[in-house]
């Protein structure tokens, strides 16, 4: 893979995200149809059709690609997945078919286990980030991209958190203390990787939870941002592994907050 033009791939898929977000908006404006799968969370044929449009388009640009989908079971028990892409095509389902507005659309290419590239697009809030090599990690906003470099734009001596519950379990109240967050706020989708990239929040915190696919592209944004991501004891976050389960993980912005 190393004539692999990581650039020429992230802006082709830009306008594709822009494109499949707006068409889950129209979708769930008719009315959305939910089922619901075996380990009983929903699914929506809006979740499916953004899938189909972000399969056909990255089959297209990286055809030898193998592609990882939380929809599709295509691809999943291939054995030493070192090079390939993992899709969410709409993480925060519950919101999505609920009318709120925090869903993202998701798609990373890993490269060696690593997450290298990664697009997220929030379409209900009309926030597209993306990135491709560290110290390109992006948001476009009205046509124009801003750098995201995971300055501190908190106040000095305010530690701003984002969690999935509005409740924090002991482990991750104790991790709170730990790094001396003062305020934090629910968040449920990969949004949480664009806003500490962005560096509206400083720090995320999380027990062994969810799946590869819901993660790997908000990694690679944040990470080439400058970000910190490791789990709880400081390692490395692979992919490909097992079940596609993740780790414990501790999203930073800076390692000093």
């Amino acid at each position: 893979m190393s004539k692999i033009n990581l650039k020429e791939i992230c802006y082709d898929l830009i306008d594709t995200f822009l494109i499949a977000g707006k068409k889950s908006l129209e979708l769930r404006k008719d009315g959305l149809i939910t089922e619901y799968k075996e380990d009983n969370t929903p699914v929506s044929n809006g979740d499916l059709e953004v899938d189909k449009i972000l399969n056909k388009k990255i089959s297209n640009i990286t055809p030898s690609l193998p592609i990882i989908s939380e929809e599709s079971s295509q691809n999943r028990f291939k054995e030493d997945l070192k090079d390939f892409w993992l899709i969410d095509p709409i993480d925060g389902t519950y919101d999505y078919i609920n009318d709120k507005d925090e869903f993202t659309l998701n798609a990373a290419l890993i490269l060696d286990r690593k997450p290298q590239l990664g697009l997220i697009y929030a379409p209900a809030k009309d926030r597209m980030f993306y990135s491709f090599d560290f110290g390109k990690s992006y948001e476009l906003n009205n046509g124009k991209e801003i750098l995201l470099d995971c300055s501190k734009k908190t106040n000095q001596g305010e530690v701003k958190a984002v969690h999935y519950s509005d409740k924090l379990k002991p482990i991750i109240q104790e991790l709170h203390t730990k790094y001396k967050v003062t305020e934090y706020k629910r968040m449920k989708s990969s949004l949480k990787f664009c806003v500490i990239a962005a560096s509206e929040y400083d720090i995320y915190i999380s027990e062994p939870r969810a799946s590869e696919w819901d993660i790997a592209a908000g990694h690679a944004i944040l990470k080439n941002a400058g970000g910190v991501v490791t789990d709880f004891n400081g390692n490395e976050i692979l992919y490909g592994k097992e079940n596609f389960k993740n780790p414990s993980l501790i999203l930073k912005r800076n390692n000093n907050l």
